[in-house]
C-alpha cells in the first residue's frame, strides 16, 4: 500500500492551501483526497453578485509566501487579465472569480485525487491507514482533516426539506420558483443578505411578498474596521488559543455580536436602495416585511402552504407567517467525520468537537509520531477566524512547519497595532 508523509481528506480552500504550500517541498510526499469530481466552492450559493468579504491577498499562499506561483496575482497574470481586473475591482473580487482561481490552482496540483471517497481511517502499526472506495488503501504518519462544514437546518424544518423548504446552500441547485409567491428568508447574516439581494434583482420576477427575519436586534453590518480586523491576524490567533476555555467562549460571543455574523456595508446599501426603488420608483407592488429580534421556532404544512412560527424576543409573543417558499440561511456546523469512527475513542472531543493544539494538531491518544490536524474545526480554540479565509495560508503554514519539524514558512512574526500577548 502506498505510504505518504501527509494525507489530507477533503479539498476545500483550507486543504487546497496546504496542497499548494507542500507542492514545492520535495521532502514531503503528500496526497489529498476528495469525493467531488473537481473543485467546487459553495456551489449551491454561487450567486452572480456575491463578493468576497476579505481582500484577495488572503488567498492560498500570499501571506506566508508571496513569491509562490499559486498566488491570486499570478493567476491574474497567467490568465492575461491583471490590468483589467485591477481597474475593474481594486482590492475586491467576486466569489465566482475566486472560485476560478481555486480551480486553476487545483488543476496544477498532482497531489490531489478527485472522485475518491474515504471510508475509514484506522491505526495500522505506526501509521494511519486510509481506506477508500474501491479497496484503495494508503498509509501516512500525518493526517489532515479538512472535510468542511455541513448545512445547519433547524430540526423543525427537516421533515419538510425539499423544493419549497431549503437551506441557502441549496439555492442554485434546487432552483425554487419565487416569482409571484410568498417567500420567507430566515437569517440575516451575509448569506441571508445575498439571498434577499438575489430575490430582488429582477423586477419582472419578484415574489408577491418577502419576509426577511433576523434573530438579532437588527440587520447589522459586518465590522470591517482595522482594529476589529486584528482578530483575523496570526498574532491574535496565538493569543486567543492561550486563553482559558471559558474566557474564549465569552470572547467569541462578544465578537459575533460586534459583527462576526454581520453583512457588508455594500450589500446592506444595495438591498436598502433596491427596496426603496421598488416601493417608490417602480411601485412594483411587492409587499415586504423585515423583522428583527424574531427567532424561527416552528414550521407546519397545510396543503401547499407553509406556516412558520416566529418568536418575538422583544415582546415575548409568537406570530405565524404563511409562506409558499421558506429559505433557511441558518449557517453550518462541523462534527467529527464518519471516517474517523475507528479511532474516535482515541480523540479528545468536547461536545463532538476536536480539542486542538496551537499547531492545529488534534489531541490524540495514539502511537507516538502519529498526528492528526484539523482545518476549520477549532473556532473554540483559535477564534472566529478559524473557519474563514482570512488565515487560511497561515493555518496551512503552521501545519507544514509542524510536519517538517522546522520553520519552512515564517509564522512567528505578524506585526499588529494592538498588543496581543
Amino acid at each position: 500500500m502506498p505510504d505518504y508523509d501527509l494525507i489530507g481528506i477533503g479539498v476545500g480552500p483550507a486543504n487546497l492551501s496546504l496542497a499548494a504550500q507542500t507542492d514545492p517541498l520535495p521532502e514531503l510526499r503528500t496526497l489529498f483526497l476528495d469525493d467531488k469530481p473537481g473543485f467546487q466552492w459553495h456551489p449551491g450559493l454561487m450567486l452572480p453578485d456575491s463578493q468576497l468579504t476579505v481582500t484577495y491577498f488572503r488567498d492560498l499562499v500570499t501571506l506566508v509566501d508571496p513569491t509562490s506561483k499559486f498566488s491570486f496575482l499570478n493567476f491574474l497574470v497567467q490568465k492575461g487579465r491583471a490590468f483589467r481586473f485591477l481597474e475593474a475591482n481594486g482590492l475586491s473580487c467576486s466569489r465566482r472569480e475566486f472560485e476560478q482561481y481555486y480551480q486553476w490552482a487545483a488543476a496544477q496540483l498532482s497531489s490531489i485525487r478527485w472522485a475518491t471517497r474515504v471510508n475509514s481511517v484506522s491505526v495500522y502499526g505506526d501509521r494511519f491507514q486510509v481506506a477508500c472506495d474501491g479497496g484503495e488503501v494508503h498509509t501516512t504518519r500525518n493526517l489532515v482533516v479538512g472535510s468542511g462544514a455541513e448545512p445547519r437546518l433547524p430540526s423543525f424544518a427537516k421533515p419538510y426539506r425539499g423544493k419549497d423548504v431549503l437551506h441557502s446552500s441549496e439555492l442554485t441547485r434546487v432552483r425554487p420558483e419565487w416569482k409571484g409567491r410568498r417567500v420567507v428568508v430566515v437569517g440575516a447574516g451575509q448569506s441571508g443578505a445575498e439571498v434577499v439581494n438575489h430575490l430582488l434583482a429582477d423586477e419582472h420576477g419578484l415574489p408577491s411578498s418577502l419576509t426577511w427575519t433576523s434573530s438579532k436586534v437588527g440587520f447589522t453590518p459586518l465590522d470591517d474596521s482595522p482594529f476589529t480586523n486584528e482578530w483575523f491576524s496570526s498574532s491574535y490567533a496565538r493569543y486567543f488559543h492561550g486563553l482559558a476555555p471559558a474566557r474564549r467562549a465569552a470572547v467569541i460571543a462578544e465578537q459575533l455580536n460586534a459583527g462576526g455574523d454581520g453583512i457588508t456595508d455594500e450589500l446592506l446599501g444595495s438591498i436598502y436602495r433596491r427596496l426603496y426603488h421598488l416601493d417608490h420608483v417602480t411601485q412594483a407592488g411587492m409587499r415586504h416585511r423585515l423583522l428583527a429580534s424574531r427567532r424561527a421556532v416552528g414550521l407546519e404544512q397545510d396543503g401547499s402552504e407553509y406556516r412558520l412560527t416566529l418568536y418575538d424576543e422583544n415582546h415575548e409573543t409568537a406570530e405565524v407567517v404563511p409562506a409558499d417558499l421558506v429559505i433557511l440561511c441558518t449557517g453550518y456546523h462541523r462534527q467529527s467525520p464518519e471516517y474517523l469512527k475507528p479511532i474516535q475513542s482515541q480523540l479528545e472531543l468536547t461536545d463532538s468537537r476536536f480539542e486542538v493544539n496551537a499547531d492545529y494538531s488534534v489531541k490524540f491518544d495514539g502511537p507516538a509520531g502519529l498526528k492528526i490536524y484539523a482545518q476549520g474545526f477549532s473556532q473554540a480554540g483559535h477564534g472566529i477566524n478559524d473557519s474563514l479565509l482570512s488565515l487560511a495560508a497561515w493555518r496551512s503554514a503552521c501545519i507544514v512547519n509542524s510536519v517538517t519539524g522546522h520553520q519552512t514558512y515564517r509564522t512567528d512574526v505578524d506585526d499588529t497595532t494592538v498588543t496581543w500577548q
